[in-house]
């Protein structure tokens, strides 16, 4: 997808996490069926760690889960439980963004693919994810 690259700000439920990005208005997002995403719902979309930017005092109000490899680092709110962003196992070196989880207004066009984290190997070579 291409578009131009915009500001995209964003966070949790409680807002005690709050985040700002640079990515395009349009964006390819990951659906993963593996047991922690598909118990979350959550999909998301990848961006280099430069481009995203924690915002006040929200590292107060994070906690992390980890398992498996424990690549993966499921971030979330302390206070509400949102995964608002997280580092997926598939690109440890950057920042995966819940696109629902964006404030209003600045995403144009999301377009989600399938990703099978149940079969995490065989998807990770087929489908470019990194």
């Amino acid at each position: 997808m291409e578009s131009d690259t915009v500001e995209h700000n964003g966070g949790c439920h409680c807002r005690r996490v709050r985040w700002r990005v640079q990515a395009p208005s349009s964006v390819l997002a990951w659906q993963c069926n593996c047991s922690d995403c598909s118990m979350r719902g959550n999909i998301s979309f990848i961006i280099p760690s430069e481009k995203f930017e924690l915002l006040g005092d929200s590292k107060e109000f994070l906690t992390t889960y980890t398992f498996g490899t424990h690549t993966a680092k499921h971030t979330f709110s302390k206070v509400c439980g949102i995964t608002s962003f997280f580092i997926a196992r598939s690109n440890p070196d950057d920042v995966a963004v819940t696109f629902k989880c964006v404030d209003p207004g600045t995403l144009n066009d999301v377009e989600i693919k399938h990703y099978d984290g149940i079969n995490w190997e065989s998807s990770y070579k087929q489908t470019g994810i990194a």
